[in-house]
């Protein structure tokens, strides 16, 4: 059996001190949102807490769907760069960029070179190198092929949406067939929800129909995002059946806020092609915001 823990929309804080050139540009909404909004309910205690839980479960791999950051400032890509160093070798754990890691024009380049290690596939060149695309990039752990997508871009003022296009399509469908060909169970990790309407206007992912037609017609058996920071479970035509498309709250949010407490996703993955078999458990922050719920929620049959 594999298992696979998720997380997601981490948000890393503080937010650190930024200059005004900085904050001349699109960080300014961010920063007067965090102050507003976001600071009083994200909090890094909150992460340390579902990362112990998932440690004591013993997962054979981690997948972190996006928004590491809050403002991609340098300052802060560094320090994810850091926490991800600490969270030990990047092969046991994947991960996918949110809007928030490309919130401004040569974000998204800065933070991939930076996390590099944690976001290239098996076959990747060993070092980053300038103006190649990593995504999509393909991970083989045991009986599970991990297939990571972006849909991180630098958008305007008040917008947060994403983008999906034509070339990371086309590959994403042939490394979904050959891993199909292979036998292995295949998860694709995305950000956005490729799903119509589980997110307003603003907030959208551009190319939602060309995701579900690389689904449909490259097979796949578990999709993973962030983005709402919700516990969603939602459903995209495969080749063999329903595949679920499963999104999770935000790692670093605290109790009391309109949005639900920090999760993990467990998923339990066994059998072969054709009979495969996944479990699904989510493991919730306490009420009270100093624990992890010891008991699981079955997100299959809720």
């Amino acid at each position: 059996m594999f298992k696979l823990a998720h997380i997601s929309d981490i948000h890393l804080g503080p937010l650190p001190h930024l200059s005004f050139r900085e904050l001349f540009s699109k960080r300014i909404t961010g920063f007067v949102n965090w102050h507003r909004n976001r600071r009083k309910h994200l909090f890094g205690g909150t992460l340390d807490l579902l990362l112990d839980d998932i440690r004591e479960r013993q997962p054979d791999h981690l997948a972190i769907t996006g928004d590491l950051v809050n403002l991609a400032s340098g300052l802060e890509i560094r320090a994810a760069a850091g926490w991800l160093r600490e969270l030990g070798d990047p092969r046991d754990y994947s991960v996918v960029p949110g809007n928030h890691d490309a919130y401004v024009p040569g974000a998204y380049e800065k933070s991939m070179r930076a996390w590099y290690h944690n976001v290239c596939g098996d076959l990747a060149p060993a070092e980053w190198q300038e103006n190649k695309h990593i995504f999509p990039y393909l991970r083989i752990r045991g009986k599970v092929a991990i297939v990571g997508c972006s849909t991180a871009v630098a958008t305007p003022p008040f917008a947060a949406s994403g983008f999906f296009g034509e070339r990371q399509a086309r590959e994403t469908v042939n490394m979904l067939r050959a891993a199909g060909e292979a036998g292995l169970f295949r998860v694709v990790m995305i950000h956005h929800p490729p799903i119509r309407g589980a997110t307003s206007f603003h907030k959208r992912m551009i190319g939602i129909r060309r995701f579900a037609a690389v689904i449909s017609t490259g097979g796949a058996e578990l999709v993973l995002h962030g983005h709402t920071h919700l516990n969603t479970v939602h459903w995209l035509r495969g080749q063999t059946g329903p595949v679920p498309v499963v999104g999770i709250a935000s790692g670093s949010q605290g109790p009391g806020g309109s949005k639900p407490p920090a999760a993990y996703n467990l998923f339990s993955i066994d059998g072969s092609p054709g009979a495969w078999s996944l479990k699904g458990e989510r493991f919730s922050l306490s009420p009270s915001g100093d624990d992890i719920d010891p008991e699981s929620v079955d997100i299959f049959r809720l």
